[in-house]
């Protein structure tokens, strides 16, 4: 039989890793933008995918999954409930029949135009609790890590 990890391993890795830390912060952030969401029945994943398809042209299916950081088939799923709820469309790309077109409905317009207001408001309230960051150097760490990987 082999050693147990030492449990100073454990509290090496809880108090220093990066990952564990942003996984942490990402799911409390999300939580809070989740409830905040709420009364226009978005979850944070949703209104950032909603904001990906407010664009002049309809976008591709690739385009938005390298946008939002997510493989097509979870951002298959992710578009399911939206489709269900009239908020997007899916259509073939005239140009590749390979490829899918995203696009916004009126209906998902509305509730996006709604949701930014409540985003707009959750933002300023989370920035203020971030007192003592500089927003725009977190902004631009984050993306940093998101180019890296």
């Amino acid at each position: 039989m082999s050693r147990p990890l030492p449990f100073e391993t454990t509290l090496e890795v809880r108090d220093a890793c990066v990952c564990l830390h942003l996984q942490r912060a990402a799911r409390a952030i999300g939580r809070r933008f989740d409830e905040a969401f709420r009364p226009v029945g978005l979850s944070n994943g949703q209104f950032s995918l909603l904001m990906a398809l407010n664009v002049p042209w309809p976008p591709s299916m690739g385009a938005v999954a390298r946008l939002l950081a997510m493989d097509r088939t979870t951002l298959t799923a992710a578009l399911k409930p939206l489709g269900a709820r009239g908020l997007v469309t899916v259509s073939d790309d005239p140009t590749d029949r390979r490829s899918r077109l995203l696009s916004l409905t009126d209906a998902g317009q509305d509730v996006l135009v709604a949701a930014v207001v409540i985003w707009r408001e959750t933002h300023e309230a989370l920035l203020y609790d971030l007192m003592g960051f500089d927003p725009d150097r977190l902004r631009t760490e984050l993306r940093s890590l998101t180019r890296a990987g």
